[in-house]
C-alpha cells in the first residue's frame, strides 16, 4: 500500500516551504519516525519524520523547490500510483536530473526528455544548458528568503533615510551594540510611531521593545531578537546578543528566536562603510544603522580635537512616520549614546 507523504502545516501562518535536502534517496527503506526530509521555511529549517515506515518508491520535489502546504514530496510504499496533482510530477526526472538542471539554470518544463517514456536525462539537460553563460546557482535557503523579502520591502515601503554624527567617546566599543540597542529601545518609548507596524489601513502601535539585530551568518543574513530591550541591562543584553550570535552562526536559532522584533538595528562592524541605506525589515516602520566609527577631527569648546566618530542613520516607512519625528528619534537616540 502507498503512502503519500504530503507537506504539512508547520504553522505561524505559513503556506510554503522549501525542499532544503532529502535524507533518503528512491529505494531506500525507512523507518516510522526516521529523519526524511528538511524543510526550510522563512523562520527556520525543520526536520521531518517520516510518517511511515517502508520503501521510498518515488521523490516528487526536488532538493530547492519550492511548494505550498498539501503538495505530495514522496510516496512512501507501493509505486505504482504517482500523484499527477503536483506541477512537479509532470516532469519525469530524477532528483539527481532535477539538481543539475537547478545549478545550469534549466527550465525542465522546457527540456524535451530523450529517455524511456520521455524521461529527461543528465545529457537533456547538460545540452539545454550548454549556451548559457556563467556557472548559475538557484536561489536557495536563507539566500531564497533574503531576496523574497528585500524585494518585498523595497516594493511597498516608500523609505526615507535620516543621517547624523554621533560622538561615541562615552561608549565602551567591546559593548558597542547592548548600549545601542538600550538607547534605540529607550527612544522607541518617546516616538510610539518607529515602534509599529502597518496592517491595511491600521497602524499598529507596540507596547513591547523586542529589537532585531542584524546577524551575517554563512548561509547568509539573519535578524534574531533580543527581548525587552528598554528594560534589562547593557550586560544582559550583552549576554543575549552574544548567545543569538553564537547559535546563528552554528544554523542553531529557533523559531522563536526569529519571531516578533518591533524594530530592527544593524552594524557592520569592521566591516561598516561611512554610510549605507539599509532596508526596513518588513513589516517594521524603522531601522536604526550603525556606520563606521573612528577617529575623526571635530571641534569642541572652539578647538579642533579628534573623537571617535561615527554616523548612526534611520530608515522609516514615510506612511507612518514623518521626517520631523525620524530626525528626532534618532537625535534622542544619539543624545543617549552621547551621555
Amino acid at each position: 500500500m502507498a503512502y503519500e507523504f504530503k507537506l504539512p502545516d508547520l504553522g505561524e501562518g505559513l503556506t510554503e516551504g522549501e525542499i532544503a535536502r532529502w535524507l533518503v534517496a528512491e529505494g531506500d527503506e525507512i523507518a516510522e519516525d526516521a529523519p526524511l526530509v528538511e524543510i526550510q521555511t522563512d523562520k527556520t529549517t525543520v526536520e521531518i519524520p517520516s510518517p511511515a515506515g517502508g520503501k521510498v518508491a518515488r521523490i516528487l520535489v526536488a532538493e530547492g523547490d519550492v511548494v505550498p502546504v498539501g503538495t505530495v514530496l514522496v510516496v512512501i510504499g507501493d509505486d505504482a500510483f504517482v500523484p499527477a496533482t503536483n506541477a512537479t510530477a509532470k516532469v519525469q526526472a530524477t532528483p539527481l536530473v532535477r539538481r543539475i538542471a537547478q545549478e545550469l539554470g534549466v527550465d525542465l518544463a522546457a527540456v524535451a526528455g530523450t529517455g524511456p517514456d520521455g524521461q529527461i536525462t543528465e545529457a537533456d539537460v547538460r545540452g539545454a544548458g550548454s549556451e548559457r553563460e556563467g556557472r548559475r546557482e538557484k536561489l536557495r535557503g536563507v539566500r531564497r528568503q533574503i531576496a523574497d523579502h528585500l524585494t518585498r520591502a523595497h516594493r511597498e515601503i516608500p523609505a526615507v533615510t535620516y543621517v547624523e554624527e554621533c560622538d561615541f567617546s562615552n561608549v565602551d566599543m567591546k559593548l558597542l551594540l547592548p548600549t545601542v540597542l538600550s538607547a534605540t529601545a529607550l527612544s522607541l518609548r518617546e516616538f510610539p510611531e518607529l515602534n509599529a507596524r502597518l496592517e491595511g489601513d491600521e497602524i499598529v502601535y507596540l507596547d513591547r521593545y523586542d529589537l532585531g539585530v542584524a546577524i551575517q551568518t554563512e548561509q547568509g543574513l539573519v535578524v534574531p531578537v533580543v527581548r525587552r530591550c528598554d528594560s534589562r541591562s547593557v550586560d544582559e543584553l550583552r549576554a543575549d546578543v552574544d548567545a543569538l550570535a553564537e547559535r546563528a552562526r552554528a544554523g542553531k536559532l529557533e523559531p522563536e528566536d526569529l519571531r516578533g522584533s518591533t524594530f530592527t538595528v544593524t552594524s557592520a562592524g569592521k566591516l561598516a562603510g561611512l554610510m549605507v541605506a539599509p532596508l526596513i525589515n518588513h513589516p517594521e516602520v524603522g531601522i536604526l544603522g550603525v556606520h563606521r566609527i573612528g577617529p575623526r577631527p571635530v571641534v569642541r569648546d572652539g578647538e579642533i580635537v579628534s573623537r571617535p566618530m561615527g554616523n548612526i542613520s534611520v530608515t522609516f516607512d514615510h506612511r507612518v512616520v514623518d521626517g520631523a519625528r525620524a530626525a528626532e528619534f534618532a537625535l534622542a537616540a544619539i543624545a543617549r549614546l552621547e551621555g
